[in-house]
């Protein structure tokens, strides 16, 4: 697995014009595995676009490498990275406690009466939303405290997708300390992700351990 890291290039409207929507974030970071393009097999990749100190980062999780003239589409030059994850989730272990920050589209599934599908709704209210994190802890491998996370943003996104209406996603993002109850399953959860849309930069978590 690799974890990879590029500047969005904010100071070039020209160049990231097209980065409107969640669909063309998407398709930024399947371009940029030409291989698997090529090959029309592409692997599930996670990804989150991250504001640090006033610059703009689209981060990466992938089974293979990226090709970082291609990360760097619409990114500043020279600022792509890359590095093998797998020394670092080898570090884990029961009971590691560590920072960490996810991004989640927080929905339950409404059954209607004579359909099959549910109806799918967001969480709106901040209770709901904290708890919808809560509640899904532990079965992805993590321990959380009530008192020990919190919600840093809430927004909805505009997702766009040929021949069809565009969606409004819900995003949530969490932050704070967990503890690791699982390892091999939250190995998995750091490098598969969790919840709904993660083509499109949900569920990708993400740890500083050593609280």
């Amino acid at each position: 697995m690799y974890l990879s890291q590029v500047e969005v290039d904010t100071n070039n409207r020209y160049k990231i014009q097209d980065l409107t929507h969640l669909g063309a974030y998407h398709n930024w970071v399947e371009q940029s595995f030409p291989n698997e393009m090529s090959l029309k097999e592409r692997s599930r990749k996670l990804w989150r676009i991250d504001q640090l100190k006033g610059k703009k980062y689209l981060l990466v999780v992938s089974p293979e490498r990226p090709d970082l003239n291609l990360l760097e589409t619409y990114g500043v030059e020279g600022s792509a990275r890359t590095k093998k994850y797998d020394s670092f989730l080898n570090t884990l272990n029961v009971s590691t406690k560590a920072r960490f920050k996810v991004v989640l589209n927080p929905v339950i599934s409404k059954k209607q009466e004579g359909k099959v599908r549910g109806r799918v709704l967001p969480y709106l209210s901040e209770e709901d939303q904290l708890n919808f994190l809560f509640n899904r802890a532990e079965k992805n491998g993590f321990l959380l405290n009530a008192e020990d996370f919190f919600i840093t943003e809430r927004s909805f996104e505009v997702l766009k997708k040929s021949h069809q209406k565009d969606l409004r996603l819900s995003k949530v993002t969490y932050e704070g300390i967990l503890e690791v109850s699982n390892v091999n399953t939250f190995r998995k959860t750091l490098t598969e992700g969790f919840g709904k849309k993660k083509a499109y930069g949900f569920g990708m978590m993400t740890v500083i351990p050593g609280v």
